[in-house]
């Protein structure tokens, strides 16, 4: 056997492992979503925008494209065909470039987004007496997190004219007075976070298997076109 087809079967099984890996990654994001989801039923009416509805759907869309990506990767080293490798060179790139342009954005926005989200939220508090289904999304919410309102419980004055929904109190009182001192909109971002920490690690780690995809899906292209030229 040439060296340069040695050297191609060696990058090419190398490929398929790293894609298998990622491919294992994306089925791993993709359940955490959707297990996510499941747990965030009993408050599903309420705006994407809070924080654990929206890490759901992120994470649902995360793991998908990077399932399919990880397949085509896969493919493409198993069939060592060109056009397979430059689509999924092309699709990882673009992944890559867009986890970091959004990561960049979080980081240096996040302010402006958390304020965006919370006048989200409030705006849909406006609804809560005609709307059923947020009604009781947002008791449930105050009920399991055991706050009240956004980012205060004030903000249910504007809405209920001075009171506060019985769900802002403990189980069992007809009329709330007082309230959760407590604002929903950062008891649920730190329950994501406390809850999250260990996919975040897992999503680095995937990072770092990308790029190294990457890397070796261009090895393999060139082997591809070495052990051509050698045929020809």
């Amino acid at each position: 056997m040439p060296v340069s087809r040695r050297c191609l079967c060696c990058v090419k099984y190398l490929m398929f492992v790293f894609n298998l890996v990622f491919w294992l990654g994306g089925c791993g994001l993709f359940g955490v979503g959707v297990w996510l989801s499941f747990t965030q039923t009993e408050f599903s009416s309420l705006p994407l925008s809070f924080p654990s509805l929206s890490a759901a759907n992120l994470l649902l869309v995360a793991g998908g494209i990077t399932m399919i990506t990880g397949f085509l990767g896969c493919l493409g080293a198993l069939k060592e065909q060109r056009c397979l490798l430059v689509m999924f060179f092309v699709i990882l790139l673009l992944l890559v470039l867009t986890e970091v342009t959004l990561t960049l954005v979080i980081h240096i926005f996040h302010d402006k987004l958390d304020s965006k989200a919370q006048g989200e939220l409030k705006e849909g508090m406006k609804i809560y007496k005609s709307e059923p289904g947020l009604k009781q999304s947002w008791d449930n919410v105050q009920k399991m997190f055991k706050c009240c309102g956004v980012t205060n419980k004030t903000d249910w004055y504007v809405v209920l004219n001075g009171t506060l929904p019985t769900s802002c109190c403990s189980v069992g009182r007809d009329q709330c007075i007082d309230g959760w001192s407590e604002p929903c909109y950062q008891k649920a971002r730190q329950w994501l976070l406390d809850n999250i920490s260990s996919v975040l690690i897992f999503g680095v780690c995937i990072g770092v298997v990308q790029i190294l995809a990457l890397v070796f899906s261009m090895l393999m292209y060139c082997q591809i076109l070495c052990a051509e030229k050698h045929l020809d």
